[in-house]
């Protein structure tokens, strides 16, 4: 199975939750693709570098990686150099969601690229396993129905960036 493992840049550790349920992954030997931010993206990345773990491949905009710490294959997603900001690392997170089987995201309840990839993967009716850092608790979600329960529990503020990242029907 691969899976998509993304989350805010403002985590940078992990806690013993996320942790257990990354050493699933490696116990199951699941592909691993992450993006190569700060913050979630490279405390997931060290700590699969300490367990040595190999089959991890890191996805980078025009592929050059911010954060390659286990020197693992890089995933080159090509974005024209006009886009720029949240539009132009969303490109590699998409291309994430469109190559893996499943997602887990850990989620301060805050970020926009994080919510994001949670949305893209329900929308191609992919689980996502969402971890909540302030309440310290794992939630599957495995349709939109579920999702907007989760958002209805958040702040004013991601409850509509959340309407913000929906696509918009024609």
């Amino acid at each position: 199975m691969k899976i998509f493992i993304a989350g805010a840049r403002t985590i940078t550790s992990l806690d013993d939750n996320v942790r257990k349920k990354l050493m699933s992954i490696c116990y199951n030997k699941h592909s691993v693709y992450i993006g190569d931010c700060y913050g979630v993206d490279a405390a997931v990345q060290n700590f699969f570098v300490q367990l040595k773990y190999n089959d991890v491949t890191v996805f980078a905009s025009n592929g050059k990686a911010r954060n390659n710490i286990g020197d693992w294959k890089i995933e080159n997603i090509h974005v024209d150099s006009s886009v720029k900001g949240f539009d132009f690392y969303k490109q590699k997170d998409i291309a994430m969601a469109n190559s893996a089987d499943c997602g887990f995201m850990i989620w301060d309840g805050n970020s926009r690229g994080t919510l994001n990839n949670i949305i893209n993967l329900i929308l191609q009716h992919k689980k996502v396993v969402v971890y909540e850092t302030t309440f310290h608790r794992m939630l599957l979600i495995e349709n939109m129905t579920q999702l907007e329960f989760l958002i209805k529990h958040c702040s004013p503020l991601t409850q509509k960036m959340y309407l913000n990242l929906l696509p918009k029907e024609n």
